[in-house]
């Protein structure tokens, strides 16, 4: 089995009380970068691989009742075995992030604002294609009625954003084409989306 190394230094911050911070810079060295080829349902193997990166976190309890917690990380990940320009890893992310805002026990209400972004990324070795990136917002909000009853709303992709789910960069031809392409072929993600929920425990 081919083997991967690595190596990382981080630290977690607590400056007081309500606040952790953490940071961690890594790099880890693959023997074998594996990639999976949709169309012919297998994984196959492309060569030595490095990355290397940041990591960020931070928590924070603003009130008794209201946190904050946010992640982000950079990474730049390269194959080895290609040269300059034609070294990028499809698909691997390069700056990421999520977080949000959460209540709890204010009152009877609890809920949180949830985000996440992932930046664009090269779809194919020579980044001349893009899977492109987004940034959705999701909702909760929940109400105890009492020790057995709660009320609640959730809500994915708040402000109705277009997005792309899945994204890869493979040959597709039409029926008027005289040769195949190389394309982003995806799958939508998910549009504004609402449900109510009643929960009542025994």
């Amino acid at each position: 089995l081919p083997r991967a190394y690595g190596v990382d230094f981080g630290n977690i911050y607590k400056p007081n009380k309500n606040i952790v911070l953490n940071t961690a810079l890594w790099y880890l060295f693959s023997e074998e970068e594996f990639v999976y080829v949709g169309d012919a349902g297998i994984v196959e193997p492309s060569g030595k691989s490095r990355r290397f990166g940041l990591d960020f976190g931070i928590r924070y309890q603003i009130l008794d009742w209201l946190f904050l917690d946010t992640d982000a990380t950079y990474t730049d990940a390269k194959s080895l075995e290609n040269i300059k320009g034609e070294d990028f890893i499809p698909l691997a992310p390069e700056v990421t992030v999520a977080g949000g805002i959460a209540i709890t026990n204010l009152g009877k209400f609890s809920g949180g604002l949830r985000y996440r972004y992932l930046g664009d990324r090269a779809a194919n070795e020579d980044n001349t294609i893009v899977a492109e990136g987004y940034f959705v917002t999701d909702l909760n909000l929940n109400y105890q009625v009492n020790q057995q009853l709660s009320l609640g709303v959730a809500i994915e992709n708040l402000f109705d954003v277009e997005w792309n789910e899945t994204q890869f960069a493979t040959e597709s031809r039409l029926q008027n084409e005289v040769t195949s392409v190389e394309e982003i072929h995806f799958t939508p993600g998910t549009p504004f989306f609402a449900k109510a929920t009643l929960s009542y425990r025994f």
